[in-house]
């Protein structure tokens, strides 16, 4: 009862703790406290009091799927906090069995209540993300997104441009900034003629990804359509031609700054909602913007589809991973309904390297991974070849200050379902202790920006991957 109740506080501890570490922590807010082991701890002496045994199954999901579990809403949280149960609630805990680096479980013989609280001072190591399976890049990652927003509320109350309260300086900086969004605001395209020169090719081998193109061009031109309006507007209110409403002071306030407008969620600005998903500043998400525009413009040209997509470009980057098992479902004759996508990790780490089209999927590339690496030259000496494609590596830790570093080219594969594979909100879970099954998601904010699962080979048991807040990125946040 005494190690299994040690492990129960210290697991309670580690999941409190976890959520300083921001969403690499916790996806998503949660609202553990004090009540949930109490219940937990009267439910473990009423299982030991029941059983001649230690009930370890019963227990871990009592406590992780109905207690703790009963705070979670997101299926990677769930994972996380049954991966951490697996680890303490084990029947090691009576052989010293080691909770964290440097932490091992006491010997329950003879020990009361003040022998443990002795034992905790004297032994527990400093507190570092290392306690909690992360990686010491976390910490780092948790202090620069305190700062960035320490310094950004500042920026926020001081006005944003540095001028000390002078009006016309203040004016003159929105009137420059709107003046060279305006001048870099690329034209909305040619709906019309593109549609007429994809209706041809619709029913073709590619129809999926044309159509598909055409959605991006359709919901690209709303988003262009929306600030060149705004930004004309705002220009005609501040020489005295339109009256100032809401919508242009909250334009006003995000161009001072250099946040996106409509960031703000009671900013009256429509641009946040006709967008992606971003972290980012005005000045580079709107850079991303041009990069986008740049990729359609080239993709709708001859509707040649890109033998690698720069995935991160796309609003609707799910539609395009539909659409490849879609090809690959009318070539093979297999239904889409029996289909799923799994990842290999090319050998190709810059897009040029790709010179022939993926068989039975897809490569794709621009993204990012964080709580972890992938090796590159003679570190990726494992290589493997799939369907043609040549693949490297494995999960590595990351180095020290390398926060989220960018991925290979990926080749995303359709494949049949199998039987033994287990079906989830969030795809099909293999078991397999060689793959990770890494959640994709489009910014670091995590959570509700869930796209897809990628499998990535590992040659340790992936629970390291799970505790470490692994995730692959379509984005950074700079």
């Amino acid at each position: 009862m005494k190690a299994c109740l040690f492990s129960l506080c210290w697991f309670h501890a580690v999941v409190c703790g976890r959520r300083r570490f921001g969403q690499q922590g916790w996806s998503r807010k949660y609202s553990f406290n004090t009540g949930d082991l109490v219940i937990c701890s009267n439910v473990l002496r009423s299982y030991l009091d029941a059983n001649p045994v230690v009930p370890w199954d019963d227990l871990r999901y009592i406590f992780g799927e109905i207690m703790y579990g009963g705070h979670i809403t997101d299926a990677w949280d769930r994972r996380t906090c049954s991966t951490y149960l697996q680890v303490y609630q084990d029947p090691g805990l009576f052989n010293g069995m080691e909770l964290a680096p440097g932490f091992k479980s006491p010997a329950p013989n003879n020990m009361n209540y003040e022998d443990y609280t002795t034992y905790a001072e004297s032994s527990m190591p400093p507190e570092s993300p290392l306690l909690f399976g992360l990686h010491p890049n976390a910490e780092i990652g948790y202090l620069t997104n305190s700062t960035d927003d320490l310094f950004f509320n500042i920026l926020v109350v001081s006005g944003g441009d540095g001028s000390n309260g002078d009006d016309n300086a203040k004016s003159d900086v929105v009137r420059e900034t709107m003046s060279n969004l305006q001048d870099k605001l690329p034209d909305e395209f040619e709906m019309v003629s593109i549609t007429l020169n994809a209706k041809p090719l619709l029913l073709g081998a590619s129809g999926p990804y044309i159509v598909v193109a055409l959605q991006e061009c359709g919901r690209m031109n709303v988003l262009l359509r929306e600030i060149k309006k705004s930004l004309s507007d705002l220009d005609k209110g501040l020489k005295g031609q339109l009256n100032m409403s809401q919508e242009m002071e909250d334009l006003v306030t995000a161009l001072k700054i250099n946040q996106w407008p409509g960031r703000n969620p009671f900013s009256k600005c429509t641009w946040e909602k006709l967008a992606w998903s971003s972290q980012k500043n005005l000045a580079a998400q709107f850079a991303d913007m041009i990069l986008r525009v740049d990729q359609l413009v080239s993709w709708t040209k001859e509707f040649e589809t890109p033998k690698s997509i720069w995935l991160p470009g796309l609003f609707n980057p799910s539609s395009y991973l539909t659409a490849s098992q879609q090809v690959t479902a009318r070539k093979t004759g297999l239904a889409l309904d029996k289909m799923t996508i799994e990842t290999h990790v090319t050998s190709m780490w810059d897009v040029s390297e790709v010179n022939a089209y993926a068989e039975d999927g897809t490569y794709i590339h621009g993204l990012f991974i964080e709580g972890a690496r992938w090796p590159k030259g003679e570190e990726a000496s494992d290589t493997y070849v799939v369907s043609g494609t040549k693949c490297a590596g494995s999960l590595f830790d990351s180095r020290l200050k390398e926060l989220i570093p960018p991925m290979p080219v990926i080749y995303v594969k359709a494949v049949p379902i199998q039987s033994h594979w287990e079906a989830s909100s969030v795809g099909f879970l293999r078991g397999d202790p060689e793959i990770f099954e890494c959640p994709v998601y489009t910014t670091s904010f995590r959570g509700p920006t869930y796209i897809f699962l990628a499998t990535l080979k590992s040659d340790v048991p992936p629970s390291k991957w799970v505790l470490g807040g692994v995730a692959l990125m379509l984005q950074t946040d700079n």
